[in-house]
């Protein structure tokens, strides 16, 4: 994270020591005595740009927009370079947590990224169509990883239905780092990346819900599912789709679902026969008709669309044990 100045000169000794003991700071979160370090590296060496860069870090790493976007500004006005600075990546997370729209898009453009034209009134950049990635939510706590839709550098729609310990739900807009921490890899040979959350966004009103299934088959799940995405909102079968890994495995190169065949990978820490979060270990062919489900959707039309799927199929189909949980 310290980039040392290259343009006019070479730091100051005493620069280096307080950038040096600022982040040794913050690596133990304390990030007051942190900023009091890089206030004075700032004061010794104010026309370096990395004086800047770092302070804009700091008051990223502690949520304080208004202090990172003016920090960021003035680390970008001290560039050598015109484009594919990091400096203003920083600048477009600040301006897009404030939605300082005029100035996020000048930061992507300045970054070097193509940023379409107005759609909104606001000037906010949408349609930058950056496709699918994963983000991890609460990566300070009982860290999750789920996929979602990029609305731009900096966001992430949650398309997952996440477990309620992350304290998210499906369709929220969560605010994300720049750098990703791991990857997913799927069965078709894609990669995609896993950014960790720093805030939240935008907040969802559709609550999430569990609720225990009687599925005799797979596609009678998967008709629960498709049922759900019909009415506009979502239903995930959390006995497949959760897996527990620990932070190092969490955070490298991983595939995203089970594939054929006995599940015996090293990096899943979870146990066989145990659905949902406690794992989701199977021999890759026996199906157990007990699923426990994600239903995102409104307390008005839940037990509705539950009771809908039942009625396609009774002898196949059941549920029980409905529960909102976030």
């Amino acid at each position: 994270m310290r980039i040392f100045g290259k343009g006019r000169h070479r730091p100051s000794a005493s620069w280096r020591q307080a950038t040096d003991r600022a982040f040794t700071l913050i690596g133990d979160g304390r990030y007051e005595d942190a900023g009091a370090l890089l206030t004075r590296a700032a004061d010794l060496e104010p026309w370096l740009s990395e004086s800047w860069f770092n302070l804009a870090l700091l008051h990223k790493f502690r949520h304080d927009w208004e202090q990172a976007r003016a920090a960021g500004l003035r680390a970008v006005a001290l560039l050598d370079r015109d484009a594919g600075a990091p400096d203003w990546w920083n600048v477009g997370i600040a301006a897009t947590a404030l939605q300082d729209w005029p100035l996020a898009r000048r930061a992507w453009q300045a970054y070097g990224l193509r940023v379409p034209g107005e759609a909104t009134g606001s000037g906010e950049p949408l349609g930058m169509d950056l496709g699918s990635a994963a983000v991890r939510l609460s990566p300070e706590g009982e860290a999750e990883v789920v996929w979602g839709r990029r609305l731009d550098p900096a966001r992430i729609e949650v398309l997952s239905i996440p477990l309620p310990s992350s304290g998210r739900r499906w369709g929220e807009v969560v605010l994300h780092d720049g750098v990703p921490h791991g990857e997913r890899t799927t069965s078709a040979g894609h990669t995609y990346p896993v950014f960790d959350e720093i805030e939240l966004w935008a907040p969802s009103p559709v609550p999430t819900w569990v609720v225990l299934l009687e599925a005799a088959t797979e596609a009678d799940r998967d008709a629960l599912e498709q049922l759900a995405a019909d009415a506009g909102f979502a239903a995930e079968d959390w006995s497949s789709s959760v897996r527990l890994l620990c932070r190092m495995c969490s955070e490298s190169r991983m595939p995203s679902d089970e594939g054929d065949g006995e599940h015996l990978d090293p990096h899943d820490h979870s146990e066989p026969g145990h659905p949902g979060p406690l794992g989701h270990r199977t021999d890759g062919q026996l199906w157990v008709p007990e699923r426990e489900c994600g239903v995102a959707a409104p307390a008005a039309l839940v037990r509705g669309l539950l009771d809908g799927w039942v009625a396609d199929s009774p002898d196949s189909r059941d549920w029980r044990d409905l529960e909102e949980v976030c």
